[in-house]
């Protein structure tokens, strides 16, 4: 039950508005005549299929208030997305990593729980809004499959060594005790593997380009969606707001230097050339105190056999027997199917963040001593009791479990486009959007 779970959700979408338009426009507008727009090795990209999530970008950037970039830089970004897809999922099917239909069932369960529904009525509303669910269920599958062939050949590659993990605690004990948190939005103008001076030449007054517009107070957030390589370009390059240490440390080192508004001059890594601006900045004290929570549970999981709708039921059951006075450790040595079972469901003392989101909310939100009514996270449904709260200076082996994580952060997404920019140059690519 406790492991450090990356958060795959997150890279799931919820159902939105514009993307029903969408999908409505294209199941009843005939499709103008189809061609293929680029070869990626043995796979191609259509026409049709770029306009299709071309339209669902420009409804995401609508939505967003992010004003259009131009359509021909748009289509361009969007073909090299599509590319970086395609080069991933044939990369993960040459090593034969999958997503079985039980593991596809289970994400699909909590994308419907997201949008408050069960799995059947979020279907009826995939279905009435004209997307079909048989379609909607792949592309989450190949989002999995991305999230785990980034976990196995980048993520769980990355070595964090103890020196580094003792400078890091050191140099955090002399900062003190307070930190700020930076939100800072990013371009990427990724470089080839192998790139000719002329080639870096050429990429880096492209960069400039960019950067002059941003100077002359064009928006940050569409010429992110017209020109980044980055993921998250189409979502303005934002990061979000994180401490210093958290962020690459190519960015903490130039964000730490700007004011709000401002944009760093231009940025020269491995990967190519970054842009970027500091969108907000809030002071935030980091103390070394941490609020842990003693807490036990019982667990009933979702399979073949045990519905949604049954495993809450067995809670509900299981709680009106705890409201009558029966006892929560012998209930959940019965009930509950998670490994805690032995324990009477004790999880014994924990930090935030260590256990899932829905997990964490829920918790968060009892008092000791009191049970919580169903609560649905991707393992199952759980009944949730606190024990006892206290808050002290985390141990020294939890501080370094820190430290690693912030470590591994900060190297994250470098490593990744790093693996990125490399699978790409070692993949055969043929463009051809220009053939009018």
């Amino acid at each position: 039950m406790i492991s450090l779970f990356r958060a795959l959700l997150l890279l799931f979408f919820l159902v939105e508005p514009s993307l029903a338009q969408t999908q409505q426009r294209q199941n009843t507008e005939p499709l103008p005549a189809d061609r293929i727009v680029a070869v990626v090795n043995d796979d191609e990209i259509t026409l049709n299929e770029l306009r299709g999530h071309i339209d669902v970008a420009v409804d995401q950037l609508k939505k967003q208030g992010t004003p259009l970039p131009q359509r021909d830089a748009l289509e361009k970004q969007m073909l090299e997305r599509l590319v970086m897809t395609k080069v991933q999922l044939q990369r993960a099917r040459d090593i034969g990593l999958r997503v079985d239909d039980s593991q596809l069932e289970q994400a699909l369960q909590r994308i419907a729980a997201n949008n408050k529904m069960s799995l059947s009525q979020f279907r009826d509303a995939l279905q009435k809004d004209g997307i079909p669910f048989i379609k909607f269920r792949e592309e989450i599958r190949e989002e999995m499959i991305v999230a785990r062939l980034r976990e196995r050949e980048v993520e769980d590659k990355i070595v964090i060594s103890e020196g580094e993990i003792d400078n890091y605690l050191e140099t955090e004990k002399a900062k003190g005790s307070s930190a700020d948190e930076y939100e800072v939005a990013h371009i990427l103008l990724r470089s080839p593997e192998s790139a000719s001076p002329e080639q870096i030449q050429a990429l880096k007054l492209k960069a400039e380009q960019v950067f002059d517009r941003l100077k002359k107070g064009e928006d940050f957030a569409q010429l992110a969606a017209a020109y980044s390589d980055a993921p998250d370009g189409m979502k303005g390059g934002n990061l979000g707001a994180r401490p210093l240490d958290r962020l690459p440390s190519i960015f903490s080192e130039a964000a730490a230097k700007l004011n709000v508004g401002e944009v760093a001059p231009l940025l020269r890594s491995p990967n190519g050339f970054h842009i970027i601006k500091l969108i907000a900045k809030s002071g935030g004290a980091i103390t070394q105190p941490i609020q842990q929570t003693h807490v036990r549970h019982i667990l009933i999981k979702v399979n073949e056999v045990v519905s949604e709708t049954d495993a809450r039921h067995k809670l509900e059951y299981l709680l009106d027997r705890i409201k009558n006075g029966a006892k929560f450790a012998d209930l959940a040595k019965l009930y509950s199917q998670d490994g805690s079972a032995s324990k009477g469901g004790d999880l014994g003392w924990i930090y935030p963040g260590v256990t899932v989101p829905e997990f964490e909310r829920a918790m968060d939100q009892l008092q000791p001593g009191e049970v919580s009514k169903p609560v649905q996270s991707p393992f199952g449904f759980h009944l949730i009791e606190v024990l006892e709260r206290k808050v002290e200076a985390a141990s020294a082996d939890r501080q370094r479990d820190i430290a690693r994580n912030v470590l591994r952060e900060r190297k994250m997404d470098e490593a990744y486009q790093d693996w990125l920019r490399q699978a790409r140059d070692s993949t055969y690519v043929e463009l051809r959007l220009e053939e009018r």
